[in-house]
């Protein structure tokens, strides 16, 4: 184990710098633009834009890659997300702003692109599983820690955007002084969306949902929590508890689903979700520990709900086409986080900080009324399972490491 871990140490250190530096973005310009005195519609729109650039990213960034190789673009990729980091400084511009986000989103998807890449190479069948979730691990405390770096400084002036502009170029060195040979970059086909619908009804809507409410959640989760009355610290306490705790319910949760019907624990789980977002309502005008802890376990069952829907579709699918399949699921999940801020912003402008809590407890708990259709439409499959696979809450993945990841546990599992 451990000398698995030591041979791809710099390249977990440059997934976990991105990931620092990207969760303390997005609350940081959640906040600064409620000081720049954007609404807070406009503050959705704004956010949608990251969103948009993983879509894009997720389909295209791999022809970067394949036309300059890994390191020339990760450098590229990095280089412009630093640039667009201190741009949002310069020009204070709503609509600036939101095309910074695509920028952003474009590179921060080819970054992640080429760390998993490497990774899914240096990794043995043998270790990729444990691997996969030390990895996963990174992904939730990484994007807890960077809620914490928000305490360094005041949000109303410069230096945060310097801190993040330099935590994002500082992950390029790890990547840089690997020894590990470049890999070559995988395309496969890409699934229409009908086909994939058609595979599991279920698994898409889940996907689609979970990215609605993840994106909001990381989004529009400071915005919330600062007209709720909270201060600095209190804020990235409640966003840090909110994204650390998705990782609680994670490895219980693959057990459970493993053992029984998915579609009963993606029940549950997305009851769970409606339930303590209600609860974070009821929370509002208490003391802060209440919201914070409400926070917690929100997150311990939302971030959940993806990585179950990827193993309901992948229960149904054929094993030859997991790579298509995850690539439409990223497509699925990038779609949802850009519709979720959007339309829980506009609910925050009509009905208060509430409307956000209120939108993502519509949405799960529709979301659990549709499992329950769908459970009497079709019968429990008899196919042999997927594995489990906990799935980051940001939706940053690449669909050439989850499906490896994924083959090499299903061989362990067979005794191949």
């Amino acid at each position: 184990m451990w000398n698995a871990v030591r041979s791809v140490a710099s390249l977990l250190m440059s997934f976990g710098l991105l990931i620092i530096a990207n969760g303390m973005f997005f609350t940081l310009l959640s906040i600064r633009g409620k000081l720049e005195g954007f609404s807070t519609e406009t503050i959705g729109f704004i956010m949608a834009g990251q969103f948009v650039g993983l879509l894009i990213g997720a389909i295209y960034a791999l022809k970067v890659v394949r036309g300059v190789g890994h390191i020339r673009a990760f450098g590229t990729f990095a280089s412009i997300l630093s640039v667009a980091v201190l741009t949002h400084i310069l020009v204070i511009n709503p609509v600036v702003w939101f095309a910074l986000r695509i920028v952003s989103g474009f590179c921060m998807a080819g970054m992640v692109m080429v760390c998993e890449s490497w990774l899914n190479e240096r990794a043995e069948n043998n270790t990729r599983g444990q691997i996969f979730s030390l990895y996963m691990m990174i992904n939730y405390f990484g994007g807890g820690l960077g809620q914490f770096v928000l305490t360094i400084a005041d949000p109303a002036e410069f230096q945060l955007f310097v801190i993040a502009s330099i935590i994002f170029s500082l992950a390029l060195v790890p990547v840089l002084m690997t020894g590990a040979s470049a890999p070559r970059p995988v395309s496969p086909q890409r699934m229409s969306f009908r086909e994939l619908y058609g595979i599991s009804p279920l698994g898409v809507i889940g996907t689609m949902c979970a990215g609605m409410v993840n994106a909001t959640m990381n989004s529009m989760g400071p915005v919330f929590a600062a007209e709720s009355g909270l201060r600095l610290a209190e804020i990235s306490t409640f966003m840090a508890a909110a994204i650390m705790g998705g990782m609680v319910l994670q490895f219980p949760v693959g057990r459970w689903s493993d053992r029984w019907d998915r579609r009963s624990v993606l029940l549950i789980m997305a009851t769970g979700s409606a339930l303590a977002a209600g609860a974070i309502l009821q929370a509002g005008g208490r003391e802060v520990y209440w919201l914070i802890a409400g926070g917690a376990v929100f997150g311990s069952f939302c971030f959940t709900i993806y990585p179950l829907a990827a193993a309901q579709i992948n229960d149904l699918a054929d094993p030859a086409k997991l790579a298509q399949i995850s690539s439409g699921l990223l497509i699925a999940y990038g779609t949802g986080a850009v519709c979720g801020p959007i339309i829980a912003s506009q609910l925050m402008g009509e009905f208060g900080p509430r409307g956000m809590f209120f939108f993502i407890a519509t949405v799960t708990g529709g979301l659990a009324l549709f499992v329950v259709w769908r459970m009497f439409r079709r019968n429990r499959s008899v196919k042999s399972k997927a594995t489990y696979l906990p799935l980051g809450g940001w939706g940053l993945s690449s669909k050439q490491f989850y499906t490896s990841t994924l083959r090499a546990l299903r061989g362990t599992r067979n005794g191949d």
